[in-house]
């Protein structure tokens, strides 16, 4: 030991702690050494809890104020010391991992309702995405095809035939026609109700099948978009109203616009038909007020709900001891749980074409009026669910695995071939390269990470859009790795030795 009391380099309090090294008062130079506390083995390292079978336990004979303190761990003391670290990291590690479970479990629970709600609030909220909604429903044949016939069944309903006959015979009678034809007019009944109701049809036939019929459709609806409140929150005045356990849609323009074009074609006493039903039955619900107050929580939760479930799978991921591992069962879960709504989705549309009786609504019709007001729903749903495809994919690609690792190793090989030959064309890429080559890693993930920005931002995103930036991001990351490849490397030995001779101007 140096006369300042530094121990020197050899001295025996700078070796390890081994099996057979002397302790305690047998130890030289313990009594007045400085910083023995401090010195690696020693059991109270700063900032670290002392042991617990140290607690109680009488001092050393011969052992100072300070001795226990200074005193090294024999091999069994260190074993049972690494046996309670291991212990320890268990239980930090189980904690970890049951946390994690939870906050996924919960995420994972709550992200079909999650794309409900957005679903919810974008039609409620967003006026444009309700009649980008609604709008098909104008041009479809079933749904035409039954507007047709109730309005001309209703408008046909309204003409008293039996009048019109028999204000026929007693013009007749008036004018000097023989008993028989006379007699005979009541039979005119059915047939002067055909032809009325062939002559109607025709005329509203052409109304609805024609482009000003989607005109009036979409017009109607954007200002009547409140009904969309109305049905799900109870709020607001609009042309969709709920009624009992009905969900119906005002047609009154249409219906002032069939009168109208039928005076016009010859047909004047339409004009005084008393108000006919202007009403047309949507969805038939046997328990709407519960439905209602579900929606208006979903409306509530619309917002914040994704949020939510985004904040509680991210955490759940950081907070478990795997995080790959974490992210890929995410996907995998949220990929199950948006197959699951999917295929509820199809159970609902079941139960509600059972619900509607033909006599209310055509089976066919029914059937293109729910696919149509779901068809967005789905959308949403289908596009998370291809999200997740690709973010478990990518997660095992990154993964130890031995597919993995061969097509990453493909990757590099190929995107470095194809480097080389641009290098070898004159086509280098120098220190831009080496810098891509070295920083590959963070290259990769901020690639990656403006592709996840690119669909965050995008206004309703869908699969197809999810394929549009998939493709990019896999299109710039080859550049990249082009790129890397290229950069400036040594040509192999020209015939007769030496080293080749790099090209004017490379790098």
């Amino acid at each position: 030991m140096a006369p300042n009391g530094t121990p020197r380099p050899g001295d025996p309090d700078d070796l390890p702690d081994t099996p057979g090294r002397p302790e305690g008062p047998d130890r030289p130079g313990d009594a007045d050494r400085p910083g023995d506390a401090d010195r690696p083995g020693d059991a109270h390292r700063p900032g670290e809890p002392g042991r617990a079978e140290d607690a109680g336990r009488p001092d050393r004979p011969g052992d100072g104020d300070g001795a226990a303190e200074g005193h090294p761990l024999d091999p069994a003391e260190r074993q049972e010391y690494q046996r309670l670290r291991r212990a320890a990291a268990v239980r930090h590690r189980r904690l970890r991992t049951t946390g994690a479970s939870v906050l996924l479990v919960l995420a994972l629970l709550l992200a079909p309702f999650a794309v409900v709600a957005a679903w919810v609030d974008s039609q409620i909220s967003d006026s444009a995405r309700y009649v980008q909604t609604v709008a098909p429903l104008a041009t479809e044949p079933p749904v035409q095809n039954a507007v047709t016939d109730r309005l001309t069944h209703r408008v046909v309903s309204n003409v008293d035939v039996d009048a019109i006959t028999s204000s026929l015979a007693k013009a007749l009678q008036k004018a000097g026609a023989p008993p028989v034809v006379v007699d005979h007019t009541p039979a005119l009944d059915g047939p002067l109700k055909s032809a009325m109701t062939s002559a109607v049809h025709k005329v509203v036939s052409e109304v609805v099948t024609s482009d000003q019929f989607a005109e009036v459709w979409d017009a109607a609806n954007r200002r009547a978009h409140a009904a969309v409140v109305k049905v799900l929150t109870g709020q607001g005045n609009s042309a969709i109203q709920a009624r009992g356990n009905t969900v119906v849609l005002d047609i009154g323009t249409v219906v002032d616009n069939v009168k109208q074009r039928l005076v016009n074609a010859g047909y004047a006493k339409v004009a005084k038909f008393p108000q006919v039903d202007r009403t047309i039955p949507l969805l038939k619900v046997d328990k709407l007020q519960q439905a209602q107050g579900l929606m208006r929580l979903l409306n509530v939760l619309g917002t914040w709900l994704p949020v939510v479930v985004l904040v509680l799978a991210a955490l759940g991921i950081w907070a478990a001891p795997a995080h790959r591992l974490a992210l890929m069962a995410t996907a995998i879960g949220t990929g199950v749980m948006m197959a699951v709504l999917l295929i509820a989705l199809a159970v609902l549309r079941g139960v509600y074409l059972d619900s509607v009786p033909p006599s209310t609504l055509p089976e066919n019709a029914a059937a293109t009026i729910f696919d149509t007001l779901v068809r967005f729903l789905r959308q949403s749903a289908r596009t998370v669910l291809v999200v997740a495809v690709i973010t478990a994919l990518a997660s095992y690609l990154y993964g130890p695995g031995r597919g993995a690792v061969a097509v990453r190793s493909a990757a590099t090989r190929g995107t470095g071939a194809l480097g080389r030959a641009s290098a070898r064309q004159g086509l280098r890429t120098g220190a831009l390269g080496h810098w891509l080559s070295a920083h590959r890693g963070w290259t990769t993930g901020v690639v990656i990470a403006g592709g996840a920005l690119a669909l965050v931002l995008w206004n309703y995103p869908t699969p197809g859009a999810v394929a549009l930036v998939l493709g990019i991001v896999v299109l710039v990351l080859v550049l990249l790795g082009v790129l890397a490849g290229a950069a400036d490397r040594p040509g192999p030995a020209p015939p007769g030795g030496g080293e080749r001779r790099a090209a004017p101007g490379a790098g």
